[in-house]
């Protein structure tokens, strides 16, 4: 009898970089292939992307991509990876347009897109592959229903139960309810909020808000979001539209992301509307709303810009009001809540989620996370995209709705389930993990560059630079002191010459230095130094002998 694998490469444990891998008879497909950005210990890490050992070593088995969404933490490691494991792409119009436009910046051509709508059917080796509308923050999200011979498995992707949106297009629970009808494998569903009871706010609900500040808001109109939001983007322009107001997109992911939807139709704007950042001065203060990026306090941003006098069009003024249309990611916290203060300082009235409904989450709470199970009735359930208390935490919501604890199964990165209707097995090891990505580099930056980094950071660095004359092997220079991020050179000359002066007690027993000696000096120097500077300042610094033969 078939068996399904089913391999997390991200995505479990973690928010953001989500990647699973289907392996069923000779086919593998793969769902989603995300990035995250770094955590503040990744030091000089500008992303981060799964690890793709075990698709390279069985690329020949590789059938396709199946894309639940254009958010970067399930695209946006495809530049980086599609190179190496090429396959078919399958996703909405707005997600193979993201995804081609990321492929387009990095040189990356002849890629295989195929656009796919709600309740698609695609064939994929092994595979059956239905495409099932959910509501998201973002247009052209779907769940999937993957089946091959071993059975079905639902993956819900990033998902709410949203009545009144915007788009008028809720959640098909009508099709996901018609395949647990008829029989679910397993189900792998987002575990973001499920800390969170009740239900997701409705985007209708923010759509009063907004309503409001158009109607009281005397002066500019400021609002900072995510750019791939376009359904509350477009309720931003009708109400520019209702209340004679002029847009401008400020920030290259809002100005990218929004051409791109203009140009596909998932954004709407009448002739007129739409202004250039060069033009707000043509327009009264209170014909003027500015959408741009900066939700998340990030240092370019758009906003950040405008909060620190950078963009001087857009200065900040006191008849301003901002209003910050997210809620911040994990991590982002500090910066968020230093834009807002600098707001302030500029004398701007600023509106955010704890002040007013101007956000709600695109996840859904413990109360849909429900429904779908009640509706899906998988016969095991594999929590996924949380960190492991949300992952346990949604294996335990479901074991309070009646699921045996034996079949809601928490796995984690290095591990594949092997799974029949009569049983369920937990396998591995998976080579899996992160794979960093530096400027151009790609994998080159790991756990002994980070800990050199974070070492430098903490303390600085120490150069000793000594010459050798290499036909007497006598001293013929130094030791000389470079200091970077330890201390002003100039200001502890004191401290400075009893480093040296502990350097050149260990030179001062050799005579002679041959070649074969170097290493030797240079570990003896390196702890005579740490203990020397330990001993005075209960520091430790980077500290780098260099001998060079003159």
């Amino acid at each position: 009898m078939s068996k399904l694998r089913i391999i997390p490469l991200g995505g479990v444990g973690e928010i953001g970089k989500n990647m699973t891998a289907f392996e069923c008879d000779d086919d593998i497909i793969v769902v989603d292939c995300g990035s995250v950005f770094p955590k503040q210990d990744l030091l000089g890490i500008d992303l981060v992307i799964p690890d793709i050992t075990y698709l390279e070593r069985n690329r020949d088995r590789m059938r396709g991509y199946f894309v639940t969404h254009g958010h970067e933490d399930h695209i946006g490691a495809f530049p980086y990876i599609y190179p190496h494991v090429e396959a078919p792409i399958y996703g909405s119009r707005l997600t193979c347009a993201l995804i081609q436009a990321k492929m387009e910046d990095h040189g990356i051509e002849h890629v295989e897109l195929n656009v796919v709508k709600a309740l698609d059917v695609v064939r994929c080796g092994a595979f059956e592959v239905q495409f099932i509308h959910v509501s998201h923050s973002i247009s052209g999200a779907f769940a999937l229903a993957i089946s091959c011979a071993a059975g079905t498995v639902i993956v819900t992707g990033d998902f709410k139960v949203d009545f009144s949106p915007n788009d008028g297009r809720v959640t098909d629970l009508n099709t996901l309810a018609a395949w647990g009808s008829r029989g679910v494998l397993a189900m792998l569903a987002e575990s973001t909020n499920v800390e969170k009871t009740g239900y997701t706010m409705s985007e209708r609900q923010i759509s009063a808000t907004f309503r409001n500040l158009f109607k009281e808001v005397q002066g500019r109109l400021i609002i900072a979001m995510f750019a791939s939001n376009l359904q509350r983007i477009q309720q931003i322009v009708d109400n520019c539209i209702e209340f004679r107001r002029k847009i401008c997109f400020v920030g290259r992911s809002m100005v990218s992301v929004t051409r791109l939807a203009m140009e596909i139709g998932e954004l709407r704007i009448p002739k007129g509307i739409l202004i250039d950042a060069l033009d707000i001065g043509c327009y009264d203060d209170n014909q003027i709303v500015i959408l741009t990026t900066g939700s998340q306090g990030e240092p370019m941003s758009g906003l950040t810009r405008m909060a620190s006098s950078e963009r001087k069009r857009m200065q900040l003024r006191s008849n301003d009001t901002v209003v910050i249309s997210a809620a911040p990611i994990p991590g982002n916290e500090l910066m968020v809540a230093h834009v807002i203060d600098q707001i302030y300082r500029c004398g701007a009235k600023v509106v955010y989620n704890r002040v007013a409904d101007v956000h709600t989450s695109g996840h859904a709470c413990q109360e849909e996370l429900k429904l779908m199970h009640t509706l899906v009735k998988p016969r095991y359930f594999i929590p996924v995209h949380g960190e492991y208390r949300m992952l346990k935490m949604h294996a335990e919501l479901a074991q309070s709705l009646g699921m045996p604890a034996d079949r809601t199964i928490v796995l984690e990165l290095g591990q594949a389930l092997e799974l029949s209707q009569e049983e369920a097995n937990i396998t591995g090891p998976i080579p899996t993990g992160t794979v960093m990505v530096d400027g151009l580099g790609v994998g080159d930056v790991g756990s002994i560059v980070l800990r050199d980094r974070k070492h430098l950071s903490q303390d600085g660095l120490i150069i000793v630079v000594i010459g050798i004359d290499q036909e007497s092997g006598k001293v013929a220079s130094g030791p000389e002191l470079i200091s970077r991020g330890f201390v002003y050179v100039r200001e502890n000359e004191e401290l400075i010459e009893s480093v040296k002066a502990v350097a050149q007690g260990v030179l001062d027993r050799y005579p002679t230095i041959a070649p074969s000696d170097w290493t030797s000096i240079k570990n003896e120097i390196k702890d005579q130094l740490h203990a020397h500077i330990s001993d005075l300042l209960k520091r430790s610094p980077m500290i780098l002998p260099i001998i060079i033969g003159i």
